[in-house]
């Protein structure tokens, strides 16, 4: 039994598409089909039903997903354990917010070169939380606590918001102001909500879905927007507009899983973490 098989038929079990399943995997959605159809050949059962718009497991097909699920179970587990017992040199994955990570971090990272030597970062830029316990990731930075059971954390700092505007709409009256914020799916986050209680009934005049298009909205002169300190503070094209005690804070959270803790590596990028956050607070708040 090939487990990379068993991973393919998890994958389109939970998908039920052969493109859903394909994009989980970062493979062809023929690769996905050949594999799969390899595996019912082995075991000599169809564990799927070839349907126009999706792929159904079977009454066979769903016997053996609890079992395979217990292997992904297991070799994830040993994944973890073999990097706890690993060495100094080798790569370490990191989950960043992706503005963070390239306009804060990545700088002074580079800084503190000589604590992670022999290390290389493979480091993704992405809103959502990776899936620690799925090995997605070895670290995670995040905005909020931690909320998935069985996970270690620890706050690095703070990191501050505030609103601002191209020059352009210095001296102009607040309801003459018009706003940039999150699309729906981000409507939730804190500073999206601290938003749209200041705009009160004044308009939004676009919504985005990452932090790179509101900043470059807002240095246009589109409208103000809720920006991260260390992103506009310093940037010549922007102006706070409202005094910094009005100012919105988040918690700087980072996550691992405690298997994964262990290795020398993951601790090493962890401190130089922890140590780039904690030099450059006077940026953030």
């Amino acid at each position: 039994m090939d487990w990379d098989d068993v991973r393919y038929f998890l994958a389109l079990a939970r998908q039920r598409s052969l493109s859903g399943a394909a994009r989980v995997l970062h493979v062809e959605h023929s690769t996905v089909a050949r594999r799969v159809q390899g595996l019912e050949t082995r075991l000599g059962v169809r564990l799927f039903d070839r349907l126009p718009r999706s792929w159904p497991l079977t009454a066979e097909g769903e016997a053996l997903l609890a079992h395979a699920s217990r292997m992904e179970e297991e070799a994830l587990a040993f994944g973890r354990a073999a990097l706890g017992a690993s060495t100094l040199e080798g790569t370490v994955r990191l989950s960043v917010p992706p503005v963070f990570g390239s306009h804060f971090l990545v700088p002074r990272l580079a800084a503190l070169r000589p604590q992670w030597q022999g290390i290389v970062l493979d480091l993704t830029g992405e809103a959502r939380a990776a899936d620690l316990h799925r090995g997605e990731a070895d670290l995670a930075v995040r905005l909020s606590r931690p909320q998935q059971p069985g996970l270690a954390a620890r706050k690095l700092g703070e990191m501050g918001y505030g609103l601002y505007g191209g020059h352009g709409w210095v001296g102009l009256p607040q309801d003459a102001w018009v706003f940039l914020g999150y699309g729906e799916s981000l409507r939730e986050v804190p500073q999206q909500r601290w938003l749209e209680r200041l705009a009160g009934e004044r308009p939004f005049v676009m919504h985005a879905n990452d932090l790179a298009t509101l900043h470059q909205g807002c240095r246009a002169g589109l409208g103000l927007a809720v920006l991260p300190h260390f992103l506009a503070r310093d940037d010549p094209a922007l102006f706070g507009m409202m005094p910094p005690d009005t100012a919105l804070r988040r918690d700087i959270w980072l996550a691992v899983h405690p298997d994964v803790r262990r290795s020398p590596r993951v601790r090493a990028v962890a401190e130089a973490l922890a140590r780039a956050v904690q030099e450059a607070s006077g940026s953030l708040i």
